[in-house]
């Protein structure tokens, strides 16, 4: 926490120490859930440098070194996510805070970042098309139609539509029509049955038969994480599963299956986090020269390390409010003392060291310390439980 915003970390290791808009907005979200009138002005000054800082196309900045003033916006492709997460802090702080002259000064910004947004689906289908490198697991090996970067667009879109109620006194109709087509398409595309007719929503007739293809490869019944111009992937994408439930696109039929599937295959009982892929890839596997070939400093994503099954704290903070809104309240706890026990690992011999990650099977701090998102996963699991939330 500094004058300009929420920095990712105050570790001097690669890039972390700047003001990122994924990290700063989860940890803005938890902000918002505190009532801490201090973390509360942080949010809104992480928001304001990133907007000052904006692109000449309206593209929110990837990250803002408050030291240099150097602005990223992406390193070998942009990132779309940033302008998704910072659109919904937006109007998450401005819903708890009820801070109007902000969401006034805001507005530009949002429409900004909107119209780019729009001008991603490329195809103006109602899908964003996402590059290799262009979310938070930009190390990983996913893109095209990335089910997270749906998500996040249809409560990006969902903020816009309650803000443009407020500043006009009235509805959006083409934005809520849009709204309500993507809930559809991500419902159509993404999940797959035995045996199902075609939906209504499909996006492409050939494209879906490759999806029941890869859908037998799961082992179980979950959403399906990416589909692009040549297949669909079939690991397990856990934000993308925590997602769909948090912001309400899956019904209760879905949501029991996916947490079977979780319980069964994916969190690690021993520490009670989980992982923010699964499973994990292989030097054997087809997928492993791709995975080796990508990374921005060094190699990461060694088996059960970084994205490649690292057990990620963020990453199950959002299980835990997912499963606390549900009312699975014992189940929430388990996890939130998982978070807790991660955080309190020792790394360089400091205690409470907030790690990025846990190795998926020595089960030791990894990646960097001092994670501001890892301290936020814990704030947003309490207050989940206490009866608090977002994305209403």
């Amino acid at each position: 926490m500094i004058e300009e915003g929420f920095i990712a970390s105050p570790t001097q290791k690669d890039n972390y120490c700047r003001i990122w808009s994924r990290d700063s907005s989860i940890m803005g979200l938890a902000s918002l859930l505190t009532g801490k009138e201090d973390l509360i002005e942080t949010c809104r000054r992480s928001l304001c440098t990133l907007s000052k800082n904006q692109g000449p196309h309206g593209e929110i900045p990837s990250n803002v070194d408050p030291r240099t003033k150097r602005v990223s916006y992406g390193g070998t492709a942009g990132r779309v996510d940033g302008n998704l997460w910072f659109i919904i802090c937006c109007g998450e702080y401005w819903k708890k805070t009820g801070d109007d002259r902000f969401i006034e000064q805001m507005i530009d910004s949002l429409e900004q970042a909107r119209w780019l947004l729009e001008a991603w689906e490329y195809n103006n289908r109602g899908l964003l098309y996402v590059p290799p490198t262009g979310d938070w697991a930009d190390e990983y090996v996913q893109s095209g139609y990335v089910l997270y970067d749906e998500l996040l667009y249809l409560q990006a879109l969902r903020e816009i539509i309650c803000i443009h109620r407020h500043l006009h006194g009235s509805a959006n109709h083409e934005l809520e029509k849009k709204a309500s087509r993507l809930k559809h398409l991500i419902r159509a595309n993404y999940w797959f049955w035995e045996e199902d007719d075609e939906p209504e929503d499909l996006y492409h007739e050939i494209l879906y038969d490759k999806g029941r293809k890869a859908a037998a490869q799961r082992g179980g019944y979950y959403w399906m994480p990416y589909f692009s111009p040549t297949g669909y992937g079939y690991r397990f994408d856990t934000l993308a599963n925590v997602f769909v439930t948090l912001f309400e696109v899956s019904d209760e039929e879905h949501e029991k299956l996916v947490d079977e599937y979780i319980a069964d295959r994916i969190v690690h009982e021993e520490v009670m986090l989980l992982p923010a892929f699964d499973p994990v890839i292989r030097p054997q596997d087809k997928k492993w020269h791709d995975l080796q070939m990508n990374f921005s400093y060094t190699f990461k994503n060694a088996p059960y390390e970084y994205h490649n099954g690292g057990l990620w704290p963020m990453v199950t903070g959002f299980y835990a409010a997912s499963l606390a809104k549900r009312g699975q309240s014992d189940l929430a706890r388990k996890y939130l003392t998982g978070i807790h026990n991660a955080n309190k690992q020792e790394m360089d011999g400091d205690p409470w060291s907030f790690p990025e990650y846990l190795h998926g099977k020595k089960y030791v701090a990894e990646g960097t310390s001092r994670m501001g998102w890892s301290a936020a996963a814990a704030i947003l699991a309490e207050h989940y439980l206490e009866g608090k939330g977002l994305f209403e």
